[in-house]
């Protein structure tokens, strides 16, 4: 083998891209340009370098032909963006996934030492939300992007306005609320103890005017922060339906009609404090159940994958437009890596499409001038033309959105125990109520109504309001530590209904790509060189995983390099040829159907074996598998069938379904509800959408929470797949919490209620039950929820 001079490469230490100078070198580490060079000065000068610890490489570098961000040049989508503008400068806020720690926060809020167009930068680190203000005469909006971009924080901008979603006024003022109650709890409570303890006679004076005090303090308790529970009593009653806020607005009226009474006729003190307490802990256990991930979206369809503006040739020039404005006959440019937004017909170059994110299939398919390429694929080689031949809502990917699961609503979810309760409880409640009344009202009648308001203030259900809040929030916080995040806590009680769960196979049960790389040939260093030397020039995804799979070699100089879009790759590398490819290229006959996918290797007329490329199986599907005695499961997949045998032995070959497309996996998840299951469905990708729509519990798996994926109940993080087991049977404890929190609570009503019906109830009696089962639930719940999560290795 005869010795070519070596280039040895040297990896930028911001943005890792080969450095072809040596002109950037700053305290011993190599940069590719001033930039990468400038941006780790300014880290370097905040004594923030442990951000690179956390971050291999987090730049990136742009070719200066890269034209993605060209369409923010034009007003009519730029305007979208833009907060605001006046003559000097604009605002606008972007979403970026990638803040994840405190240099993210100190480094965007330095901008302005980058770029000094930039005024001021803030971060909220919760929403992932980057204000920006900058003179836009110095620096357009482009220009920004491209420099987040080049920093390594891209902003994800889409149809589907996060920015929008995340800082949509919450009408409920839910914090607000809570204030109120709390101010007004605190001082009615100063005011009722001395009605407690005992007034002289000197003191007496002050009792009507603390109790006058009480009833100011009330009103906003009852008319604001208690407002909800009447308006949800009344609309729930006009439509037929008995939920848990009848009987809590029920007792929040009582309260304050007595109360009122008993002021008014110097009779009593009246319930003030049991009054503004109810409202104030049953808003703060609203609050703990309101869990949100300002990061992650359950509500996603196509309009977050496709791009906000695409390229067309208009007069033999390009030029970005709105999504929106695509229409048939516009012949677009889409460049690599990115997506197909319309069904489309190949016009120019040569079309490598990646539909695993659609069809499931992880190889890339090579597209011939003519055929039609479907939305949603994504092109991995150069830049192709297009023409569009169904607009983008007719698409064949968007039809899935037409179905009319995604439109309905969602009557089919299980009823939560709360919502399953709180109709008997109201019904047992009333008859109790009229009960003592009616037992009373012949012999005395004051007593009798004394009785009744009693049984309704006493059994007002404000433990078993708070049962299932304290709970859920605290299975929540497991949840959310161990990276499985739900959408909301009914979430919880669905996981442990469930009985059947149906995976997706390709990035589900798999790591996600074809990353299972095998040489099965016998190949010597310099042989290993000249293959990575061919492979390092070709833009193909299989050609990138040889030379990964290879490590970091020398690349040597070529003289001949001649790749075929969709068989191979011919070159001569110090005088030696090389044909590496498919098994029609490179031995001249077809191969028959494999269970992975295969890249051959001849060098001078010797051929010496191939690459193979297969999924690489997660490591707990045997975990999964152990399922298989309390669940039935099933496997949808869009792949062919070809790794059949090597699935059975996780899924029973009867369960296992292959070549299957999205509207063939909603039909699936039907069928098996029409008889009688209820299904959990978990996917990763676009064509699971309708499936996971469908299901009774919906979860979308990925290895990047800030990358796309579908609308869901919940979002697992791939690296939690092997915990979905502790998961289950966690939710069915989390259940089991629930009954026996609801048991306290129904212990503590029995013993209001035998004070209750004999129409003796005191305020002070009332005053020291309440936060007592209150307190009593809320720590039950969270100490059983935390040692069951400990049982189950959770935390």
């Amino acid at each position: 083998m005869i010795k070519a001079q070596t280039l040895e490469k040297t990896a930028c230490y911001h943005c890792g891209d080969d450095c072809t100078t040596i002109a950037y070198v700053v305290d011993d580490k190599s940069f590719c340009c001033n930039g990468c060079k400038s941006v780790y000065e300014v880290i370097s000068a905040g004594d923030l370098c442990n951000y690179y610890s956390y971050n291999d490489h987090p730049g990136a570098t742009r070719l200066r032909t890269d034209k993605r961000f060209d369409y923010l040049s034009e007003p009519a989508i730029a305007n979208e963006l833009i907060d605001y503008q006046d003559k000097y400068i604009t605002i606008v806020t972007f979403y970026i996934p990638h803040i994840h720690c405190s240099s993210c926060l100190w480094l965007l809020e330095k901008l302005n030492k980058i770029n000094p167009a930039v005024h001021y930068c803030r971060v909220d680190f919760l929403k992932k939300q980057l204000n920006i203000r900058f003179d836009h005469e110095k620096i357009s909006l482009q220009q920004l992007v491209e420099l987040l971009f080049d920093i390594g924080y891209e902003p994800l901008i889409s149809l589907q306005d996060v920015i929008k979603k995340q800082n949509r006024v919450d009408k409920d003022n839910l914090v607000s609320k809570i204030a109120v109650a709390g101010f007004c709890f605190g001082n009615v409570m100063l005011l009722s103890f001395p009605e407690y303890f005992g007034l002289s006679v000197f003191e007496n004076s002050f009792k009507h005017f603390f109790g006058w005090a009480n009833i100011l303090f009330s009103l906003p308790v009852v008319l604001y922060s208690g407002r909800g529970y009447f308006a949800s009593a009344w609309q729930n009653l006009r439509n037929g339906i008995l939920n848990i806020d009848f009987p809590l607005a029920l007792g929040i009226s009582v309260l304050f009609i007595r109360t009122v009474a008993e002021i008014f006729t110097h009779t009593g003190a009246g319930f003030a404090d049991t009054l503004c307490g109810l409202v104030f802990f049953l808003l703060v256990g609203k609050f703990v159940q309101k869990k949100t991930y300002h990061h992650l979206s359950f509500e996603r369809d196509y309009r977050s994958f496709f791009p906000v503006a695409v390229h067309i040739i208009e007069d033999a020039r390009e030029k970005p437009i709105p999504l929106a404005q695509l229409s048939i006959g516009h012949r677009m440019v889409v460049r690599n890596n990115e997506i197909i937004p319309a069904d489309a017909i190949l016009l120019k170059g040569e079309a490598l499409v990646d539909f695993s994110f659609v069809t499931g299939e992880a190889v890339p398919i090579n597209k011939t001038l003519g055929e039609i390429i479907y939305a949603g694929g994504r092109q991995t080689g150069e830049a192709i033309e297009l023409e569009v031949v169904k607009p983008v809502s007719q698409s064949y990917l968007t039809q899935l959105w037409n179905n009319e699961v995604f439109t309905r609503k969602q009557d089919r979810r299980m009823q939560t125990f709360n919502e399953r309760m709180s109709k008997y409880f109201t019904i047992v409640l009333l008859s109790v109520a009229f009960a003592a009344l009616i037992f009373w009202l012949p012999t005395d009648v004051k007593r009798g109504f004394a009785a009744f308001t009693a049984v309704l203030i006493v059994a007002c259900p404000c433990a078993l309001a708070l049962s299932t809040p304290f709970t859920m929030a605290a299975a929540l916080s497991i949840f959310d530590r161990n990276k499985f995040y739900l959408k909301n806590t009914a979430v919880v009680e669905q996981l442990a209904d469930i009985d059947t769960i149906v995976m997706d196979k390709t990035g589900t049960i798999t790591t996600g790509a074809v990353n299972n790389v095998k040489l099965e040939a016998t190949l010597t260093d310099e042989q290993k060189q000249l293959v990575y030397s061919v492979c390092t020039n070709s833009a193909h995804p299989l050609s990138r995983m040889i030379c990964q799979y290879l490590g970091n070699m020398d690349q040597l100089t070529l003289s001949g390099y001649n790749e075929i879009a969709g068989k191979g790759i011919q070159a001569t590398v110090n005088a030696c040829q090389l044909f590496i490819g498919s098994a029609k290229f490179v031995l001249g006959c077809n191969e028959s159907t494999l269970a992975s996918t295969r890249v051959y290797i001849q060098i001078d007329d010797q051929y010496f074996g191939y690459f193979s490329f297969s999924h690489q199986y997660r490591d707990a599907l045997k975990n999964i598998a152990a399922l298989a005695e309390d669940y039935d499961q099933f496997l949808l997949s869009g792949d062919q069938d070809y790794e059949r045998n090597e699935l059975s032995q996780f899924f029973p070959v009867g369960n296992m379904n292959f070549d299957q497309s999205p509207q063939k996996k909603l039909d699936f998840i039907q069928s098996l509800q029409q008889r009688g299951a209820r299904v959990m469905m978990i996917g990763d990708g676009l064509n699971d959408s309708g499936a996971l729509k469908q299901s009774d519990l919906g979860i979308a798996i990925t290895d990047n929470v800030n990358n796309f994926s579908p609308g869901s109940d919940a979002i697992l993080d791939g690296r939690s797949f092997d915990k979905l087991p502790s998961f289950l049977r966690f939710s069915k404890d989390t259940v089991v919490i629930i009954h026996l929190s609801f048991l306290i609570s129904l212990t503590y009503n029995l013993v209001g209620l035998s004070y209750a019906v004999t129409g003796n109830l005191s305020p002070l009696t009332a005053a020291i039950l309440m936060p007592l089962s209150t307190v009593t639930i809320i720590s039950f719940t969270s100490l059983a929820t935390r040692l069951t999560a400990k049982r189950r290795k959770l935390i």
